[in-house]
Parts: structure tokens; sequence; C-alpha cells
């Protein structure tokens, strides 16, 4: 008589021991999930938010775009040069850096060694950014060529069919620094934009 008993309470048990699987399977998929996009949220990080917010705002441009052009330039480091001397967080060169100032801040007394502080540096380099999306009618592709390269090198390869359908963006990158530098800017835009809304996502989820 007690059988059935022991054994109601066994298939008890192997459902509790089952449901109890299921939980933490779920949870360590959540867990490994969430722990996966903390991971690539560190490597696409948002670093000195009050000034590109600021900047971004200013010339109608997306923050995370910008975020995309401070990373592959410099990697956040405000105190980066290249063999070419470029300096700071938006990799800027003295003559662009002197061509800028003439647009935005002539009145004021810049030094090309104050390229090292980020507020200046992300000032300087957004405005570039916005003058040659203008420039280039917005296309990112052509306007990441030109701040790579320099408008009169993207010019002048606008003028050749082969690299340019119509005269206006550029669909072939011949040389392999620009070529390079314009996927890893399309790539990280592409990331930054798929990291944060998934982050924007699941913050009105908790909420």
């Amino acid at each position: 008589m007690r059988q059935p008993k022991r054994a109601f309470k066994n298939v008890k048990r192997a459902l509790c021991l089952v449901l109890l699987a299921l939980v933490l399977g779920f949870g360590g998929v959540w867990v490994f999930r969430g722990g996966i996009h903390s991971l690539q949220l560190a490597e696409y990080p948002l670093r000195y938010e009050e000034y590109v917010e600021y900047y971004a705002d200013k010339y109608g441009l997306d923050p995370l775009l910008i975020y995309s052009f401070i990373r592959t330039e410099s990697g956040f480091d405000p105190e980066a040069q290249s063999n070419v001397d470029a300096r700071g967080l938006m990799q800027i060169t003295q003559e662009t850096f002197e061509w800028i100032q003439s647009k935005i801040a002539s009145g004021e007394e810049h030094s090309f060694e104050e390229l090292y502080d980020p507020e200046l540096n992300i000032r300087f380099g957004v405005y570039y950014l916005y003058a040659c999306l203008e420039r280039y009618g917005g296309d990112l592709a052509t306007a990441a060529s030109a701040y790579h390269s320099g408008w009169g090198t993207v010019d002048g390869l606008l003028e050749d069919s082969e690299y340019s359908p119509d005269g206006e963006r550029l669909t072939v990158f011949p040389y392999t620094q620009m070529r390079r530098y314009v996927s890893k800017i399309q790539d990280s835009y592409e990331n930054y934009r798929r990291l944060y809304s998934q982050a924007e996502e699941t913050e009105g989820e908790a909420t």
C-alpha cells in the first residue's frame, strides 16, 4: 500500500528537479548573455560624453558616430599622437587644426599643443567631421575617406569613374589604408548602434 505513495513522491521530486534545472538553465543563459553584452559595451565605450553630446547636438550629428571616430582614431587616448603628428582623441594634424581654427575659432588663441585637451579636440574634430559630411552629401564612406586622407585626395578620386559612378560619392577605395579605415568606421558605427539600441531596450524592459 505504501509503494504508490513512494512512487508519487519520486515523480514529484523528479519534476521539481527538472523545473529547477530549467530555471537554472534559463538563468545561466540570461547571465551569460548579459555578461557578453557587458563585455561588448566595454569594448565600445561612451567616454567624454559631456563634450561629445554637446557638439553632436550643435552640428546635428549622431553621438554614436562621433564615438566611432574617436574609438577608431585614438582608442579614447587623449594623448595619442600618430606618425604624421596628428594629435589627440580625433587625431587632428596641424594643417587641419589651423583650417578649423580659421572657421570656428578665429578670434581665439589656441596652439597646436592644446589638441591634447579633450574638449578642444572634440570641438574641432566634430566640426571637421561635420564639414566632411556636408561636403560629400552626408555619405559616410566618402566623408570618412576625406577625414582620413584629406579633401584633395577624395576630390581627385571622385573625378575617376572607376572609383565613383556619379562624381559625388566613392564606391571603390583604391588605397589600402583608406579602405581599412572606412571599414573600421562603418563596423564601429554599426556596432555602437546595435549595442546601445539593445541597452535602451533592456532598460525599457526593466522599467
